[in-house]
């Protein structure tokens, strides 16, 4: 339990300045909005000698013991703190799950859109500027507070995104996991000149040769790697879909897992989720595309479990990205190693599927007055047997599935590792589409980069960027299109 006086301290009211998205390497002209007060949110001052000239503030929920988890949530261009503590979503989990979030915040004297310099290797690498700054406010959590520094995670958006690609680059010794919204691969641009020819399309490396990328940020590091979600919209024309594809090369690489994926499943808001296991057979790298999504973070206003957020300039409404990324993380209370007291069912098993059903089953825990299941990190069932069947799922879909057994009291205790159900049935057959490269760019099928036309999901080039070449492109998963002009098997075109 933190000392009352520190908790005063905390939550002294605080003013804000500004975040911002990636409008400083287009050149773009904005003013920066004025600082505003951040209800709930406050100012930390002090917390190390700060080299990148950043502004900390955080978030912290009541009556939070020491030892728990860390989230350092990163801003784009032109926002303000108060805006990402306002609209993605973070505080409503650090409440129902028990951690703490930090809010980095650059400044227009830093940069004149207030974006994190990603681009900058004076700012971006360790030991150096911002992300010397960033790890400092790490470690001012840590003793502070308490939080855990074993569980470290930073997630971003646009520049921000950028910037935690490279700190977990720089600092896998720091963090735990990370999530790039919005954002491009780790030292993609060492200056602002190179920046926005990685926005458009990033350069066409292969995946060993952005994973040296990582790799030479902190030379000498063997593991562990941090786990890295990616989220990214298909018609995102400002950082554009081929830097998602980037990441995950990247960061696969990294892991030592190739590109091939371990499972493929939709999620709401048009999401695809695809994810990359690693030896142990647990996700290391997950990526989310989001159909038809411009450039922002995904939200989902509401008050649904897996909702969260409020709609807002670059906070768009699709499907809340916080709550996917926090389960991945393990934040939520039903991951493995999670809970204290009865220890975790032994011999986890799928026992059968239909294409609205899974059954599970495993062994019994002695001491154990119920069983409490959980579907991709959210509370399902609480059987009292060592056996349990989920309903209302959807066909052809694959669901992860832990169990911890629980006490007279309801207390649960640890979980166990995951096991995947997969639906029968299956998704609707691919779709086919033959047009023009540009009617395909116009229809946000594919993005141009240096006056070529490439496909979104699999970057693959199509040529030049006019009405005179023609392309059949072939979707599946949603969003995902490849060349297919040799023919293409589809249920419509």
């Amino acid at each position: 339990m933190r000392p009352p006086i520190l908790r005063r301290l905390f939550r002294r009211v605080a003013s804000t300045a500004v975040l911002g998205l990636l409008a400083a390497t287009l050149g773009t002209a904005v003013t920066a909005p004025p600082a505003a007060a951040a209800a709930g949110l406050t100012q930390v001052t002090g917390f190390g000698t700060n080299p990148g000239n950043l502004q900390m503030f955080a978030y912290t929920p009541d009556n939070l013991a020491a030892g728990a988890p860390l989230v350092v949530a990163l801003h784009g261009c032109t926002q303000t703190a108060n805006a990402y503590y306002t609209n993605s979503g973070w505080p409503k989990f650090a409440d129902a799950w028990g951690f703490d979030v930090v809010f980095p915040q650059t400044t227009s004297a830093n940069n004149a859109l207030s974006c994190f310099g990603w681009f900058d290797q004076a700012e971006s690498t360790r030991g150096r500027g911002e992300a010397a700054s960033i790890v400092q406010m790490v470690e001012y959590a840590k003793q502070t507070y308490g939080s855990d520094g074993r569980r470290v995670y930073v997630t971003g958006l646009s520049a921000g995104g950028g910037m935690t690609a490279d700190l977990l680059a720089a600092y896998p010794d720091v963090f735990a996991g990370g999530s790039v919204a919005s954002g491009l691969p780790a030292q993609c641009a060492t200056s602002q000149a190179a920046a926005s020819g990685c926005q458009t399309g990033p350069q066409k490396l292969t995946p060993a040769q952005w994973g040296d990328k990582v790799r030479n940020s902190y030379p000498g590091h063997t593991g562990p790697w941090p786990r890295v979600a990616i989220w990214q919209g298909t018609s995102d024309y400002t950082v554009y879909p081929a830097n998602a594809t980037a990441l995950r090369d990247q960061w696969t690489n990294v892991w030592g897992i190739g590109q091939t994926p371990s499972s493929t499943r939709s999620l709401p808001g048009n999401t695809t989720q695809t994810t990359y296991d690693d030896a142990s057979g647990q996700p290391a790298v997950e990526m989310f595309s989001v159909s038809g999504m411009g450039h922002g973070l995904p939200v989902s206003p509401g008050s649904g479990a897996d909702q969260c957020g409020s709609t807002a300039a670059y906070f768009l409404n699709t499907i809340c990205s916080t709550y996917y990324t926090g389960v991945f993380w393990g934040l939520d209370k039903g991951t493995p190693g999670g809970g204290d007291g009865l220890p975790a069912p032994a011999g986890l098993k799928v026992t059968g599927v239909t294409d609205s059903t899974a059954s599970l089953s495993w062994n019994a825990v002695a001491g154990a007055a119920s069983y409490k299941v959980y579907r991709d990190g959210a509370a399902v069932g609480s059987p009292a047997s060592a056996s349990f069947t989920d309903t209302g799922l959807s066909a052809g879909v694959s669901y992860r599935y832990t169990v911890a057994a629980a006490d007279s009291s309801g207390t649960a205790g640890a979980v166990t590792s995951a096991v995947t159900a997969t639906t029968s049935g299956g998704p609707a057959p691919a779709r086919c589409f033959t047009a023009t490269n540009y009617a395909h760019v116009t229809a946000g099928r594919a993005y141009t980069s240096g006056g070529y036309v490439y496909a979104n999901g699999s970057a693959q080039n199509m040529g030049l960027y006019n009405v005179f070449v023609t392309h059949t492109l072939r979707e599946s998963p949603v969003g995902h299109f490849v060349i297919a002009d040799s023919g293409c098997q589809a249920g419509s075109s």
